[in-house]
């Protein structure tokens, strides 16, 4: 403990303060000796930094419930990693400098459920680098958060039709696999072809109003 508690430049005192707010995860003991990791240094760091830009500790013990509870990264990628997609990794000061005020428990809960957000050690992952930076330009836009997440969650919907009519077009036409993924850009060209027009159409509608 008091080699943790230098390394992270606080006391000794703090370090049991924030154990008993279970800000920190428990040690792994073997007998009577504690061992911490640098995971639990690098959450140390972060409640450092987190307090620095104004965030109390009762909201940083929310998010490090939450994101104790996360889905791993395992859960968040599936069977395997997104073909397109770039994950990024943050540590959660560096969401909370994205997303500010924003970063709430409740919003960090319900993109660890929609699955934009998963957990690898002391990082958070984001499955998608376009997701994020979309979603990071809506907020600064004024948007919250948690509208922002129910519109993801309502598109997932869609796009998740949209791909399984791609998939029965094909293997109607007894395509292969391989083949369904070879003719992958054309099904994302119609979409952004067809999301454009209506568009169009929605901004038109709401110029004649």
């Amino acid at each position: 403990m008091d080699e943790l508690a230098e390394a992270a430049g606080i006391t000794v005192r703090t370090l049991r303060f924030y154990r008993e707010r279970k800000l920190i995860q428990p040690p792994r003991r073997e007998g009577r000796i504690a061992w911490y990791d640098d995971t639990h240094l690098a959450r140390l760091r972060t409640i450092s930094a987190l307090l620095e830009r104004g965030h109390t500790l009762n909201g940083i013990a929310e998010l490090a419930e939450a994101f104790d509870h996360g889905r791993d990264v395992g859960d968040l990628l599936g069977l395997g990693t997104p073909t397109e997609e770039t994950p990024v990794r943050l540590t959660p000061e560096a969401l909370a400098d994205v997303f500010g005020a924003e970063a709430t428990p409740e919003n960090l809960a319900a993109a660890l459920d929609l699955g934009y957000l998963g957990t690898d050690g002391g990082e958070i992952v984001h499955i998608s680098r376009r997701l994020l930076d979309v979603s990071a330009a809506l907020v600064r836009e004024g948007i919250p958060l948690a509208e922002v997440l129910s519109a993801g969650r309502r598109v997932r919907e869609h796009a998740e039709a949209l791909a399984d009519a791609f998939a029965e077009l094909t293997a109607a036409h007894r395509r292969t696999p391989e083949d369904t993924r070879r003719l992958r850009p054309l099904a994302k060209s119609v979409v952004e072809a067809e999301l454009s027009l209506a568009l169009d159409r929605r901004l038109s509608l709401d110029g004649q109003e």
